[in-house]
């Protein structure tokens, strides 16, 4: 597939870069590069990306765009997200498709994981 043209890359706003770092590589197994103190790259995550440092958090209900992670096992993954300190935000639901919940890392960020079942 081309890559004209596609998503290619998506940067966060974190508290504390060492916090999001600790916490992605320990539910995600992500792998990072530094480039100085405000900024780290992030891969291994579906799409590369990126975390710099910044007093803002991104948030659906603030009007952020949501990004979703997939998982075979949401409870799983939710006992791995409360484990490296992250919350939740709103528990399991269902919803045509599937089932997901929502979560905040440490940082503040929101995110979404989903499942088929």
């Amino acid at each position: 597939m081309s890559e004209h043209e596609k998503l290619n890359y998506v940067e966060f706003p974190v508290k504390d870069i060492h916090v999001a770092k600790d916490f992605f590589a320990k539910v995600f197994s992500w792998r990072f590069e530094d480039f100085g103190d405000a900024y780290t790259a992030f891969y291994d995550a579906g799409i590369d990306g990126g975390f710099f440092k910044s007093d803002q958090t991104v948030q659906a209900s603030l009007g952020s765009v949501l990004l979703v992670f997939y998982s075979d096992n949401l409870e799983m993954t939710m006992e791995k997200i409360l484990a490296a300190k992250g919350s939740i935000s709103q528990d399991i639901f269902s919803f045509p498709g599937g089932r997901r919940f929502h979560f905040l890392d440490p940082n503040g960020n929101e995110y979404a994981v989903w499942s088929k079942s």
